[in-house]
């Protein structure tokens, strides 16, 4: 374990170790207690039978009756303070994990089931909310009951012993042969899970291009994989469960013969004999319990183990300073960033400013690095070289929440979310001004076309927007992006699923984003989304090839060709139509 992942556990075992400490003392008042059945069979044996005495039985039996019922509650509330850690827990990590697992695409650390950090955190909440971790603070008490099984005869305590000997060996064993099944049956159902999420998210490409079948077959055998570990730990740990049991009983009829013996050869009394083989039921039933539990135990360690890991990778920092919109300028200096997974630049060395309203527009061929420059300036990508600025502050030194107010981005891929449209378009903010939301859809020029839907900004959308086409959600998210005004706005091809009506709508965005003095960067195939723009930056290979006005660029850029050559077009007209196509 790293230095840094142990740095991550103290802090939730010191706000929980009132509890814990309150366990231990109710663990020892419980197992003083168990000892109430023996003595009760002890005195009935060797007091009440001799004497034929009904009231010292009476007596006895309401005791007996008192003590249960205290042993009944303290069990109880054990229980529920074990349920109440497990609560405390979640309340404490559950939206670090959270926020980590969202995180996690972003840093390349997203492969198989995404949802497994989640999944670690309850098992190890399930783990404490059921009776493994009680019989695991009653295993600490299990040399109570051999000093007493000494006590009455030392044949007796070391029968005790050599059975409980056996038990804890096949704890040992329990653990040792179930540790890498469970482990590799985790891994397993990662990438089974992960192949059936993949499925799902692209459930219309799988229908189109029949791949159903094939990619059922990997899941099938992903699935094959995860039950054979799963069935080869389930092996384990209930055969070795059930050899213990039967080996329980066994030794508890040893004892009682033992006692018996005893008791004929006049060393120990009935009363003596009973009551030892009821002791050493109860003192290596813990130890049988924890069999049982081995598998949950196992699963809940190995979990919370990952997102110790998890926590530590991602730790936290301190919270920074909020620092004023930005309302200047956007600047890049000599930027490069890359894709998480990769070690290549995708782009690099990018240099440019911005002031407030002007419009950048930013093409290329494809694979040149312009959705890639687009990650990078709105911190999706964070920059490996160089710095981007909103008025003088590099984007590292804003919080996450803080910058994304000040940033609208629509990327190629339009992400809605199951909910309403005014959900989306406020990017679920809880209490959102009605107005600040029509506003936005009034900037993207979509108010009049959400109003035409069944329930207007109330509609619900479902999962991924799957309840528009292709050019509402476009067209949704485009309104996303302007919700709140926000400083820099960059749409990454918010065009391509729009028609004539979208795509003057879109220039009258950037219009008007550029009216109120923000910053707004289109990245664009097609010329037409390039009206409303007074910059142009032209990408190749990550790098910028050339910056500055559209009109000056253009100019540099297209150059005129001998006039001789039959196979190019007239270089006057060539210009021209593509002026008036992005002018």
């Amino acid at each position: 374990m790293t230095r840094s992942t142990q740095g991550q556990r103290p802090s939730l075992f010191a706000s929980c170790r009132g509890a814990i400490l309150s366990v231990a003392l109710l663990s020892g008042l419980i197992n003083i207690l168990y000892l109430s059945g023996s003595l009760y069979m002890m005195e009935v044996y060797d007091r009440v039978l001799p004497s034929r005495s009904i009231p010292t039985l009476i007596g006895l039996s309401v005791i007996i009756v008192v003590l249960y019922a205290f042993q009944g509650l303290f069990d109880m509330v054990r229980g529920r303070i074990f349920a109440r850690v497990g609560a405390s827990l979640d309340e404490e990590l559950s939206q670090r994990v959270f926020q980590c697992q969202v995180a996690a695409p972003l840093s390349g650390k997203s492969e198989g089931d995404g949802q497994q950090p989640l999944r670690d955190l309850d098992q190890v909440r399930a783990f404490l909310a059921g009776g493994g971790p009680s019989a695991l603070f009653d295993l600490p008490w299990i040399p109570l009951y051999l000093f007493i099984c000494f006590a009455f005869h030392p044949l007796l305590g070391w029968v005790t012993v050599a059975g409980a000997s056996v038990l804890v060996a096949i704890t040992v064993a329990t653990d040792v042969m179930t540790r890498h099944a469970t482990k590799n049956a985790v891994g397993a159902a990662s990438v089974r899970n992960g192949i059936g999420d993949g499925a799902r998210r692209n459930a219309e490409v799988v229908r189109a291009l029949g791949m159903a079948g094939r990619i059922g077959a990997l899941w099938a055998d992903a699935n094959a994989r995860y039950l054979a570990h799963q069935q080869r730990a389930s092996d384990v740990s209930g055969g070795l469960g059930a050899f213990s049991k039967v080996l329980r009983m066994l030794l508890q009829s040893a004892v009682l013969g033992v006692g018996a013996y005893l008791v004929i050869d006049g060393q120990a009394t009935g009363g003596i004999m009973i009551a030892s083989s009821i002791l050493v039921s109860r003192a290596l039933a813990p130890v049988e319990l924890s069999i049982a539990n081995w598998k949950g135990f196992v699963s809940a360690r190995q979990g919370w183990a990952r997102l110790g890991q998890l926590l530590a990778d991602a730790p936290q920092g301190a919270e920074a300073i909020k620092l004023p919109a930005p309302r200047g300028s956007l600047s890049v200096e000599s930027a490069g960033s890359g894709a998480p997974k990769s070690q290549r630049f995708a782009v690099q060395d990018v240099s440019f400013e911005l002031k407030a309203s002007m419009g950048l527009g930013i093409i290329g061929p494809s694979a040149s690095g312009k959705s890639s420059l687009a990650r990078m300036l709105v911190g999706v990508w964070p920059t490996w070289r160089g710095k981007v600025r909103l008025d003088g502050a590099a984007l590292e030194q804003w919080s996450a929440e803080d910058l994304g107010a000040h940033v609208g981005y629509l990327p190629q891929d339009v992400a809605l979310f199951a909910g309403t449209v005014a959900q989306n378009i406020a990017r679920f903010h809880p209490n959102p001004k009605p107005e600040t939301v029509i506003a936005a859809a009034r900037a993207a020029d979509v108010h009049d076309m959400i109003l035409r839907l069944p329930d207007g900004y109330e509609t619900q959308i479902g999962e991924g927007g799957g309840g528009l086409s292709g050019g509402q959600r476009q067209r949704i998210g485009l309104a996303r992006a302007l919700y709140g005004n926000p400083f820099l706005v960059v749409l990454d091809e918010p065009n391509s699923n729009l028609d004539s009506e979208g795509e003057h709508a879109l220039t009258q965005a950037i219009l008007g984003i550029r009216a109120r003095g923000g910053v707004v960067v289109v990245i664009a195939h097609r010329p037409s989304a390039l009206a409303g723009l007074d910059h142009l930056l032209i990408m190749d290979e990550g790098r910028v090839r050339s910056f500055g006005p559209k009109d000056e660029v253009i100019g540099k850029v297209i150059r005129p060709v001998p006039s001789g050559d039959p196979q190019q077009p007239n270089p006057a007209t060539h210009v021209a139509s593509i002026r008036e196509a992005v002018s």
